[in-house]
């Protein structure tokens, strides 16, 4: 959902080249991009932070609260680190600049569609340097249980934008053992989804974020 009519006809165009990506609908603000998400279903949703009439963040907030928010991937700049964590506590997916390559666009969507979150490194890395700088409750990041040097590894490599694939070809374990590890990570960490752990991880020192 993006309010400029040539970035979204450039999307289209784009994503038709993956061959296995089919754009469903459309909006140029937020009021009509909640209208449409709520008849057009889609698996997964981009969503720019920056639309007229409802913001992007506004849209995700007004989705999550009404319990029908699809795998969302965020289109960020720069000077969005704020919007852009509000936006990961109100149950985005994924994010990625919006100079983002066709491979990466298309990766990321892919994995959301698979059940995955997408954090691009370079835009994990400014949030978390921001961090320090919001309210304490904008962060709502409490203490929880110690995790173990296996999970440890998992998580730096989700930290580095990783699929569980690759994870697992990496440590030489199954992908459902990953799985498994994953799942164990959010509930030491008290958090929903991978996207969340891996910032809580970075504020916590727990992994590196440089």
């Amino acid at each position: 959902m993006e309010d400029q009519t040539l970035v979204r006809q450039g999307l289209r165009s784009l994503l038709a080249l993956a061959g296995d990506i089919e754009v469903t609908a459309e909006a140029s603000d937020g009021e009509e991009a909640l209208r449409i998400l709520g008849e057009a279903l889609p698996d997964v949703v981009l969503l720019d932070l920056r639309m007229p009439k409802l913001s992007g963040l506004e849209v995700l907030e007004e989705l999550a609260r009404r319990g029908t928010l699809p795998p969302t991937l965020i289109l960020t700049t720069f000077d969005d680190d704020e919007a852009l964590l509000r936006a990961v506590r109100a149950g985005a997916r994924g994010y990625l600049l919006k100079d983002v390559t066709l491979e990466e666009l298309t990766d990321a969507i892919r994995r959301l569609a698979r059940g995955e979150s997408y954090l691009q490194p370079a835009v994990t890395r400014r949030i978390v340097k921001g961090l320090p700088r919001l309210p304490e409750e904008a962060t709502g990041f409490d203490r929880f249980e110690p995790l173990s040097d296996r999970e440890l590894e998992v998580l730096r490599l989700m930290a580095g934008g990783y699929s569980n694939r690759e994870i697992a070809g990496a440590l030489g374990l199954s992908e459902g053992t990953v799985k498994n590890h994953i799942s164990s990570i959010l509930l030491k960490m008290g958090v929903r989804d991978r996207t969340r752990a891996v910032l809580k991880a970075l504020q916590e020192g727990l992994i590196g974020g440089s």
